[in-house]
């Protein structure tokens, strides 16, 4: 865990900033408003804590929990420097609910590389 605070902590702060931005892009573009109702701010809070991390050995899981008990995966980040293809910090589109899809890099959360950040998945 201490390995993880060192390396992880303020980068995947930004990714979730970067999808909690993009989140309200998207709300905001469809209730033409730039100033978030009431009701839309309670939505936007609601979706920055539904935002889950799971640390394991090859990856770290981002996911969000529904107030429902249902989980959907967000996508992976490449959580060791021993892999062939990707580098550590490398974001990468979910394949299924454990598994990543290994075809390309998203960004990198350690190089602060988000371009490739929505706030359903990365592109």
């Amino acid at each position: 865990m201490e390995l993880y605070d060192t390396l992880y902590k303020m980068p995947l702060s930004s990714l979730f900033a970067a999808m909690k931005q993009d989140y309200f892009n998207w709300s905001s573009a469809a209730h033409g408003s730039r100033t978030p109702s009431t009701f839309a701010q309670k939505q936007l809070d609601n979706f920055y804590e539904s935002i889950c991390v799971s640390h394991g050995r090859k990856y770290i899981k981002i996911s969000r929990n529904y107030s429902n008990g249902q989980e959907v995966v967000w996508g992976f980040i490449v959580n060791t420097g021993k892999d062939k293809k990707f580098a550590r910090g490398d974001i990468l589109k979910a394949a299924g609910f454990n598994a990543p899809a290994r075809n390309f890099a998203r960004g990198n959360v350690l190089t602060g590389d988000l371009q490739g950040v929505s706030w359903c998945s990365p592109r």
